[in-house]
């Protein structure tokens, strides 16, 4: 599963105050508008579309724990595993490192998905 692991826990509602909506036409179509962060404001549920070969609707979630954060696909939603689905989650990889410069990604395996910041 395509995921991003970052070296520090990060504070989500941060992140969600300042939230700028993505929205990318090339090469694919990708939109993510909004972010929903869990009561205990250790997770998020970031709704995503996504229009590549086929137009996809899911859930990526990031999880805070005490030294670490993951940014990966939200389970129950289990999309196709395409190319434009790995650019949303590293879209929003690169929001959260050029938001909070002290963490580093640690863990990738979408490590070519991540534009530079």
């Amino acid at each position: 599963m395509p995921h991003v692991v970052f070296d520090k826990s990060i504070n989500l509602d941060i992140l969600a105050s300042d939230f700028e909506p993505i929205f990318v036409r090339e090469p694919y179509i990708i939109k993510i508008q909004d972010i929903f962060v869990s009561k205990s404001k250790k997770s998020a549920l970031v709704p995503t579309v996504i229009v590549d070969k086929k137009n996809q609707n899911f859930l990526i979630e990031i999880f805070a724990k005490d030294n670490k954060t993951t940014v990966r696909l939200f389970p129950w939603t289990d999309p196709e595993k395409t190319d434009g689905v790995k650019m949303a989650l590293g879209y929003l990889s690169a929001i959260i490192q050029r938001k909070f410069d002290i963490a580093c990604v640690s863990r990738t395996n979408i490590l070519e998905f991540i534009p530079a910041i």
